[in-house]
Parts: C-alpha cells; sequence; structure tokens
C-alpha cells in the first residue's frame, strides 16, 4: 500500500516555492459550481497556484466567461462547462468533459450548491428535498465515484459544507441534510482512497460575504453574524479558496478525512 506522503514531497514543496514555481503547476483541477462566490474564487486560486482548471457553472453564462477572462489576464488557464447538476447525468457529463479538456485528473472540488430558501420543515416538499439532495449530495458522489476511477494517485478531493450541519438553522432541514450526507461521503472516500495517496477532506465555511448571502440576509443580520466570530466579520470567498487551495496542494498531505471549520471561530 503507497503511503499517504512520499518521503521527498515536502523537501520538493520546499524546491519548487524558493524557484518561483507555482505549486499546482501541471496539475488538472475540477470544480463545480464556479462562476461566483465562493466557487469562482477556489478556481482564481487554483489557476493562480498553476492548476489547469475546468469548472461548471447552472446558468449564468456571462459570470462564466468573466471568470475564464480574468483568469486568463492573470495568466493562467480556466474552462467553463455549462452543466445543471440536478439534472439526470450531469455530473457524468461534467467529469467525462473535464476528463477530455485536461487530460487526466488531480484535484475535484465540489462545491455547487442550489440556493435553498429557509422553508420550515413542515412546509418543505418532497421536490425541494430531492432537489437538496440531488445537488449537494447525489451530484458529488457521482464526482468523487468518477475521482476514485481515474484519479491520478496523490490526488486531492476537497468538498464543500457548511457549519450549519454543526450550527443547525430552523427552516434548513433539507439543506443540513444533504451537507451531513457530503460530510459523511468525506469520510468514506478517504478512508477508501488513502492507499493511493489520495486525500479526501470537507471545507465548512461560517457566513460569507458573497452577492447571494447579501442579496437574502438585511444589514442587519449581516453585522449581527459578523458580531458571533471572534474575528468579529463575515468571511471572504478569498478566506475560503485559500484554505481549499492548502488542501489541495502539496501542504496539505498528511490531511485526510477532515472537516475544516473556516468560519472566523464561530464553532
Amino acid at each position: 500500500m503507497r503511503p499517504v506522503a512520499e518521503v521527498g514531497e515536502a523537501a520538493e514543496t520546499v524546491e519548487a516555492v524558493e524557484a518561483g514555481m507555482a505549486v499546482l503547476q501541471g496539475k488538472a483541477a475540477v470544480v463545480t459550481g464556479g462562476s461566483r462566490g465562493i466557487g469562482r474564487a477556489i478556481v482564481e486560486r487554483l489557476a493562480r497556484d498553476g492548476a489547469d482548471v475546468v469548472f461548471g457553472y447552472a446558468s449564468d453564462a456571462a459570470a462564466a466567461a468573466d471568470v475564464e477572462r480574468t483568469v486568463k489576464e492573470a495568466g493562467g488557464s480556466a474552462r467553463a462547462v455549462q452543466v445543471d447538476l440536478a439534472e439526470p447525468g450531469a455530473a457524468e457529463r461534467l467529469m467525462g468533459t473535464a476528463g477530455e479538456l485536461l487530460g487526466g485528473l488531480d484535484i475535484l472540488v465540489n462545491n455547487a450548491a442550489p440556493y435553498l430558501p429557509p422553508t420550515p420543515l413542515a412546509e418543505t416538499t418532497e421536490e425541494q428535498y430531492d432537489h437538496a439532495m440531488t445537488v449537494n449530495a447525489k451530484a458529488p458522489f457521482l464526482t468523487i465515484r468518477h475521482a476514485a476511477r481515474h484519479m491520478r494517485d496523490g490526488g486531492r478531493i476537497v468538498n464543500i459544507s457548511t457549519v450549519n450541519t454543526v450550527r443547525a438553522a430552523p427552516g434548513s432541514a433539507s439543506y443540513v441534510a444533504s451537507k451531513g450526507a457530503l460530510e459523511q461521503l468525506t469520510a468514506v472516500a478517504a478512508r477508501e482512497l488513502g492507499g493511493r495517496g489520495i486525500t479526501v477532506n470537507t471545507v465548512s465555511p461560517g457566513a460569507t460575504d458573497t452577492d447571494l448571502l447579501r442579496s437574502s440576509n438585511p444589514e442587519k443580520v449581516l453585522g449581527q453574524m459578523a458580531a458571533m466570530t471572534p474575528l468579529g466579520r463575515l468571511g471572504t470567498p478569498s478566506d475560503i479558496a485559500d484554505v481549499v487551495a492548502f488542501l489541495a496542494g502539496p501542504d496539505g498531505r498528511w490531511l485526510t478525512g477532515q472537516n475544516v471549520r473556516a468560519d472566523g471561530g464561530l464553532i
């Protein structure tokens, strides 16, 4: 069985940094939900670190094109694939297309998640529950299954969850249930894929300052969220992207099966 970290990896990382090389140079990465917010920040950070990135987006072609343009102008590589992960076969199409474009797979980040307005459990429909489970749990299951079959040894899988699986909020039953399933999938995959040097981790953001957060919460509530953290502010997409980049890079080689709560100390 191959160990999680080869003996020379740490030294090679130091040499690469000293030589000014991008730590993810030559790596092929797939990011779901990469056109806006946290997903966009992850795409831009992985590309800046040298990865060749393919990212999925559901519907906003203009936003996806802007990500491609921004990354290209910064000297990186990011290509968008339109795919609605709620549709049958969508996850497989994304991974298949990404494989053709990238010629392999080293990094997978499952970030896509639909907006789910707070709904009391008694009023939640089966359709709402099924939608949450399809995008937040089933689609990552399928992308991780693909990675288990095709990812190169030493790869990285990072799944984006939420601190709400620990600090549950009223009206979030479908969302929390689906993200809880994703966290358990992470734990199993870490055990199964560790023998190939593939790490699998969860990142659970707290309140993060995105357009979606601001459009669904009044300014007073945003201030209350910030005040609940020891650092006294909302997170930013780049805060989360930096944690993902650490786990996706060589310095994250000894972490697997973990849930990193990037929440400013809220939990």
